[in-house]
């Protein structure tokens, strides 16, 4: 009997062992999976309910929700304008202080050679920076400024001379005071912060010499995080809705398709179901694939507009907008005579820029290890703004020739601010017209896909905790963005504006998540020089 008691014991103690064992293993498992996803941090439900009550305010009244981005808008671009103006002027002259000292030299990442190939590394970069604002914005704001001139050159009865100052703004706005923002100072914090300190690659590590511990733990580092990730959506989201909307209305002019919303509605889940897949690949797949072959693609269009279009044209052009953006440098990044104009041009570009700031020097750096910090900054804050404002000459710039030999060529189709159709009646005019529209269709579609994998991607690494996010939250904010696209597109005109206007709202609490790189990047950039014997 004793031996039977005890042997009911043991089976007893082992059903229930194995009771909460299966407990534990199911409990892990759900632990796990939510994880994986990004459940358990407060930053995905911050982020993801702020955008879903965008979503939310837009669908049961989009009136109502263009009113409160407008004034949200005018009041951002009033107040913080001018703060705007003199961080993105401070990032770039402190940029350049550190790559030209002996402060250039210091490696970032930990590692003494790059991780990824020169040619590889500066295609990602110019494909996920210059994204698909940069095809159609290059066709349209030159024809714009040329059409209504800045306020800071004025009308020029001249009209070459209204053409170059027209370029000299554009560059301006796409040269190196926007590239600066978004990866030069903020990449070097954050590389040191995480890759010698073993911080998180997050954007609260950016406020972490400013706040310690409290910028990594707790409800902060998650509202900071939060902010980054709404801004950066934000600023995805209207460029993959612009991509529905302005290749809709090419392919009505090409191919006489119906411009509507089943036509942007499969344009944009073609692009969901691009930059998902390339995002799963990884950065050392599919982006470098895109990214490669879009360069390609670019350069390939840059050489035949160059052979074929107004050549003497574009290289004045490019030299004489390069020197009199060059000879205006501190005078256009500090105009404040014209707030109106400011809004919708320069402050409104600076917002947006900002917006991707700190989600791209994560970004940046998770594909720069081994670079130093002169390669950092030469390629972004120098390099990359000068090829930004060639490419602006060959579509712009001959969109300017055609204009000027023929008025009302360009205008005429760029009128209501149509960017796609200024981009079309610069194409129509060149040697093969409908093949060299295509491709430039397939190179904007291209850059915004690069753009949506590369932001998909981070976000996940944000959310996650991982440099290796898990499939199904990649998947999860790819498809988020796009649905979203999508749901502002299906409302109209409206519904885009409202994100539009939107974008630079969110650049306020992010610019202020910016500002402490000024100072913290000299001084790290100068601890590390010391540390590796410089």
């Amino acid at each position: 009997m004793s031996d039977l008691s005890d042997s009911m014991k043991d089976s007893t103690v082992n059903s229930s062992s194995a009771k909460q064992a299966t407990q534990y293993n199911s409990t892990n498992v759900n632990e796990n999976a939510q994880n994986k996803l990004g459940l358990n941090n407060p930053a995905f439900w911050y982020s993801g309910g702020f955008i879903a009550l965008f979503v939310a305010i837009a669908l049961y009244d989009a009136e109502l929700l263009s009113s409160l981005v407008n004034a949200g808008f005018s009041w951002s671009v009033g107040v913080f304008g001018p703060y705007w103006q003199l961080l993105l002027l401070l990032t770039f002259v402190i940029g350049l202080g550190l790559a030209a000292g002996r402060t250039g030299k210091v490696i970032l990442g930990g590692i003494e050679k790059p991780e990824m190939d020169g040619f590889r590394w500066m295609a990602i970069i110019f494909c996920t920076l210059l994204a698909g604002g940069g095809v159609f914005w290059a066709a349209a704001e030159p024809i714009a400024h040329y059409v209504n001139p800045p306020p800071l050159y004025g009308t020029q009865e001249n009209n070459q001379q209204g053409a170059v100052n027209a370029l000299s703004q554009s560059f301006m706005h796409w040269g190196f005071l926007a590239w600066a923002i978004v990866g030069s100072l903020t990449s070097i914090v954050v590389m040191h912060l995480h890759y010698d300190k073993g911080l998180p690659l997050k954007p609260r590590t950016l406020l972490y010499p400013i706040l310690g511990e409290r910028a990594l733990k707790g409800h902060t580092g998650s509202l900071i995080d939060a902010c980054c990730i709404v801004a950066v959506a934000a600023g995805t989201i209207g460029p993959i809705g612009f991509l529905g909307l302005q290749v809709s209305y090419a392919l009505n002019v090409l191919f006489e398709i119906p411009d509507g919303f089943t036509t942007q509605l499969i344009i944009i889940l073609f692009a969901i179901v691009l930059y998902t897949l390339s995002a799963i690949s990884g950065l050392n797949r599919g982006m470098q694939m895109l990214s490669r072959y879009n360069v390609i693609l670019a350069v390939a269009l840059m050489a035949y507009i160059l052979i074929f279009g107004p050549t003497n044209f574009i290289f004045n052009g490019y030299i004489q907008g390069v020197g009199s953006m060059l000879d205006n440098f501190i005078p256009m990044a500090t105009y404040r005579g014209d707030e109106g104009w400011l809004s919708w041009w320069t402050v409104f570009f600076w917002g947006w820029f900002l917006g991707y700031g700190p989600m791209m020097a994560i970004f940046i750096a998770r594909i720069s290890r081994g670079r130093s910090i002169r390669q950092l900054i030469v390629t972004i804050s120098i390099v990359a703004p000068l090829a930004t404002c060639f490419w602006f000459t060959i579509v712009g710039g001959s969109g300017l020739a055609f204009e000027i030999a023929e008025p009302g060529s360009v205008s005429k189709a760029f009128e209501g601010f149509n960017l796609p159709g200024a981009l079309l009646a610069v194409t129509q005019q060149l040697p093969l017209p409908m093949v060299v529209s295509i491709l430039f269709l397939i190179l904007t579609t291209i850059f915004i896909v690069t753009t949506g994998d590369s932001m998909t991607y981070t976000i996940s690494v944000v959310i996650s905790g991982e440099t290796e996010p898990n499939v199904l939250i990649r998947v999860f904010w790819g498809a988020m963005m796009g649905v979203t696209a999508l749901i502002l597109i299906s409302l109209g005109s409206g519904g885009i504006s409202a994100l539009q206007s939107f974008i630079v709202i969110t650049a306020v609490p992010v610019s202020l998540i910016l500002l402490p790189s000024l100072w913290n990047a000299p001084q790290i950039a100068i601890k590390m020089a010391k540390a590796q014997g410089l």
